[in-house]
């Protein structure tokens, strides 16, 4: 069973919607194949990041609400094992941690690509709209420094990203994670490993009776 996950590496429910599916997955005996489609929660370019609690606070009506939003999503992700330190974060366009995912996609390395980019932006608030920064992080999982480098520099899957993230609109995708299996049924947020689990288990019966 294919799995695409449509997400965006400035999504903090994204990084727990993996993790989660993993966690599901470890119980899952099926064949599946899990490829990562991108999705852009603000595409408004960024110039001069800034701290992204005090955009979280413009965004959604005062610092003590983005504060008390940060506490809660950290306080789940740490039930799963992941560490968000919100005061670190950095806004970021996410559009080239895009390009570099699907590079990486095509090297068989786009789920650590994919982790690496959550835990440098949440836990070490690295710059991931940076190309240097993105680069380190290719070079991190084992993906070649040149290659990254000339992907990011050239124009290369610009085109191929937009129309991904083009698709997710057709598809009504207006919020992530959104998780489509076997290519045509969809399950939307963060749900819990055994949902999601029960999920896979029913599409499993569902294309085996096709």
């Amino acid at each position: 069973m294919e799995i695409e996950i449509y997400a965006d590496v400035v999504c903090p429910w994204c990084y727990i919607g993996k993790r989660r599916l993993e966690q599901a997955l470890a119980s899952y005996d099926g064949e599946v194949t899990v490829r990562y489609r991108p999705f852009q929660l603000d595409p408004t370019p960024v110039t001069e990041p800034q701290p992204l609690v005090d955009a979280l606070a413009a965004k959604f009506g005062g610092r003590e609400r983005a504060e008390s939003m940060a506490a809660q999503v950290t306080e789940v992700a740490a039930g799963v094992g992941l560490e968000l330190n919100f005061d670190r974060a950095l806004t970021a366009n996410t559009f080239d941690a895009h390009r570099l995912v699907r590079f990486a996609e095509e090297r068989g390395r786009a789920g650590e690509l994919v982790d690496a980019l959550y835990r440098a932006h949440f836990t070490d608030g690295v710059d991931i709209g940076a190309p240097e920064a993105l680069v380190e992080l290719a070079v991190s999982v084992g993906l070649d420094e040149t290659g990254a480098r000339d992907h990011l520099t050239s124009n290369a899957g610009r085109r191929e990203v937009a129309a991904d993230i083009n698709t997710a609109h057709q598809l009504g995708v207006t919020s992530v994670p959104t998780f489509v299996l076997a290519g045509k049924y969809g399950v939307t947020g963060a749900q819990e490993p055994e949902a999601l689990l029960a999920a896979l288990t029913e599409v499993a019966r569902r294309e085996s009776a096709a």
